[in-house]
């Protein structure tokens, strides 16, 4: 049959030429390499396994460039939890013929360039050969052009090292052409008229568009039937012409490199030795006659080519200019300078997961709402801080103006700033926090807070009942308050708010030396079973993880809070702290923040000291230790940790006054304000200190008869 076909296309003598093929060009999309850091920062880490990974293909479809093989986004994985290791591709694409790859990313630059790639692509070319010999090949033809990619990605620099290899497996000797023709010299008119239609055909249906190799067979009728290549024995029929059709990206005069493989694989299974071949080209989504070849060849089977232990050599690494060298591609320029600040700053938080702290929970971190009371040096520390860790929804409320003594200390604030009576800090702070980080949804609140030892007049008392209505909108919308501000009273409202809330709550307040960092506990009705009025006043102290109950900033005081400012002079009105405090109690309360979203117990954690953990999973919490409030000293350099348990006397969350908030509302938080003892009277502090003005030592007068010296003990 072969030799019918010989002397039908009228050459009568054979050429000793060499086949040559031109080798397969790659393309990697900027959506690949976007896809690669993705799945290397959120699922490989350093994992450096192989990868699968698919290219795409299709026919030559233009006169003077050739196709490459692509990848894209999806030729990657798409699952980034790990549920699936392969990518989801979708069959029947015309342009889109998928090929299967393996990609081998590199954890260091160092172990790209020391990459053992001879005996890479020998096991690649060691998988065509045992899909040739299984009979896989003729089951998914694609197996055959098998690709291979090697690669470094610089998350840092975004930029990426990577060489492709396209193995092809080496016959000796090689084959030799006899004939190449276009193909619409080879065929007759009517055989052109039938392959096209039939090629055409093939090419439409979604069962086989994207079916890279393939028979002809042209019966003696010159009609034309395109099959499987599993389907050679129906092409066995007597005065039937066959050719081997593939898919060919080239646009030149010599077949493209999927051709090497497929003489492999006819050598070996069908022990042809003269072939014909349609290379098989497009114009316009038709078959081009014009463009495709019709090539005859002699393949001379070589020694042990029937043995599936002996395999051929291989060849393949991709060229670069000309040089057997890797490529280097880098994004960072044609990226939106947003995005490449967004993945900037999430790079290291990431990184953390790769083996210091693998549970590091960042969409948790990027979606939480922090409100920041006080935009002074705490608060800008702690908004940059809260930026640092992946925050990106922070609100601060503050109605000061920045004052030039305010940028040396306070972070987010320039002189601009300072400048005709000053901005705003809240807006000022939400500002820079916008400059420093696009990404963030940074927004500023101009407002004061009504505080207890203040009393306003009745002028006054719409913009205050204003103010609380403010304060309570902004608590609700939130998952976590910091309370930063420079007075004592000014935090009482919004701890109130929060532990009626029952949101987490973070204190930082500053001495000239000292600080004390603190997270509040949870509110009194926290508990499923608090809300019943019969139960009594331990069980109210009590969380529902069986413990006590943490307290507050206020827990451990037996008066109200009153008016810290007046009669002060400047340098008490002021805060007057060592520069370096700030920044260190910013941090901590941060940290404290974070270690309490990552606990198992969250804000209902108990509180630990050091060495201790506690957590009702038994597991140690990734963070380390929980401390309830941490208190720390510049004049020493030292910083312990402290456990303060609720009061039921407390002036800001004890039961009575939330359940006394809760029932008269506004005019609760008039009466606080305006009146200093309210507070006391209605926790029972009066009365306390009364009884402990009242009470009376009985001193014994009785005198030993000896001498007073012999016992005296200088102190």
């Amino acid at each position: 049959m072969a030799q019918e076909e010989k002397s039908r296309s009228g050459c009568g003598s054979s050429s000793s030429t060499i086949l040559q093929f031109v080798p397969f060009n790659s393309l990697a999309d900027e959506g690949f390499w976007h896809r690669l850091s993705s799945l290397k920062l959120n699922k490989y880490g350093i994992d450096d396994s192989p990868i699968p990974i698919t290219g795409f293909y299709a026919p030559c479809s233009h006169s003077q460039v050739s196709n490459h093989l692509r990848l894209l986004a999806e030729s990657l994985p798409t699952d980034e939890n790990g549920q699936s290791s392969m990518p989801a591709i979708s069959r029947g694409n015309r342009n889109r013929c998928p090929v299967p790859g393996t990609l081998y990313n590199t954890n260091t630059l160092e172990a790209f360039h020391a990459l053992d790639k001879k005996s890479l692509l020998k096991e690649e070319a060691n998988k065509i050969w045992e899909d040739i010999h299984t009979g896989r090949a003729v089951e998914d033809s694609a197996v055959l052009s098998r690709f291979l990619l090697i690669s470094f990605a610089d998350l840092k620099k975004w930029s990426f090292h990577y060489w492709f290899a396209f193995p092809a497996l080496v016959l000796d000797p090689p084959a030799t052409l006899v004939e190449s023709k276009r193909a619409s010299e080879w065929f007759t008119s009517e055989e052109v008229k039938s392959v096209s239609m039939a090629c055409n055909d093939w090419r439409n249906s979604s069962l086989t568009a994207d079916v890279p190799f393939f028979f002809i067979s042209i019966a003696s009728n010159s009609h034309a039937t395109i099959r499987h290549l599993k389907d050679w024995e129906a092409c066995q029929a007597d005065n039937q012409k066959v050719l081997f059709g593939f898919y060919d990206p080239c646009h030149e005069k010599d077949p493209g490199w999927p051709l090497r493989n497929f003489l492999a694989l006819i050598s070996s299974r069908w022990n042809l030795k003269s072939v014909h071949f349609l290379c098989y080209r497009e114009s316009r989504g038709f078959m081009d006659m014009e463009s495709s070849l019709v090539i005859e060849a002699l393949i001379t089977a070589p020694q042990g080519l029937n043995d599936h232990q002996l395999v051929p050599n291989a060849v393949g690494w991709e060229k670069n200019k000309n040089k057997y060298v890797s490529r280097c591609i880098n994004l960072a320029k044609s990226m939106d300078p947003t995005r490449l600040a967004v993945s900037a700053a999430d790079l290291n938080l990431k990184l953390m997961r790769w083996r210091a702290l693998p549970s590091l929970n960042l969409d948790e971190l990027s979606s939480v709402k922090c409100l920041l009371i006080g935009a002074g040096t705490l608060g800008c520390q702690v908004a940059r801080m809260l930026m640092a860790w992946g925050v990106r929804k922070i609100t601060l409320v503050d109605n000061g103006r920045v004052a030039m003594s305010n940028p040396l200390r306070q972070s987010l604030y320039t002189l601009d700033d300072c400048l005709d009576g000053g901005d705003f800090k809240a807006l000022a702070a939400a500002k820079s926090l916008k400059r420093i980080f696009p990404a963030v949804e940074a927004k500023g609140e101009v407002m004061a807070i009504p505080m207890p030892g203040h009393p306003v007049t009745n002028q006054e008392e719409k913009s205050v009942v204003d103010d609380c209505s403010r304060l309570y909108d902004l608590v609700d919308s939130h998952d976590a308050v910091f309370l930063l501000t420079d007075t004592r009273e000014s935090r009482w409202l919004p701890t109130l708010l929060c532990a009626s809330a029952n949101k987490i709550t973070i204190t930082a307040a500053l001495g000239f030396d000292s600080f004390l960092v603190m997270r509040h506990g949870p509110g009194p009705f926290s508990s499923a079973h608090a809300n019943t009025s019969s139960i009594d006043m331990e069980n109210l102290a009590r969380t529902d993880k069986g413990g006590k109950r943490l307290g507050c900033y206020f827990c451990n005081d037996v008066v109200a809070p009153t008016d810290s400012t007046a009669n002060r002079t400047l340098d008490q009105q002021c805060t007057v702290t060592r520069p370096g405090l700030a920044p260190i109690a910013s941090s901590l309360a941060v940290e404290l923040f974070v270690s309490i979203l990552h606990h198992p117990d969250g804000m209902f954690a108990e509180g630990d000291i050091t060495n201790s953990t506690s957590s009702s999973s038994g597991s140690e919490p990734p963070l380390g230790i929980m401390p309830h409030q941490i208190r720390g000293s510049l004049f020493h350099f030292s910083q312990m940790t402290l456990v303060g348990h609720s009061s039921n006397s407390c002036t800001a969350c004890c039961s009575t006054v939330v359940s006394e908030y809760r029932k008269k509302g506004i005019e609760f938080l008039l009466q606080a304000i305006n009146h200093p003892t309210y507070l006391e009277d209605l926790t029972g502090l009066t009365e306390l200190k009364e009884s402990a003005n009242s009470f009376k030592l009985d001193w014994d007068d009785e005198r030993d008869d000896f001498d007073d010296d012999d016992d005296c003990v200088e102190i």
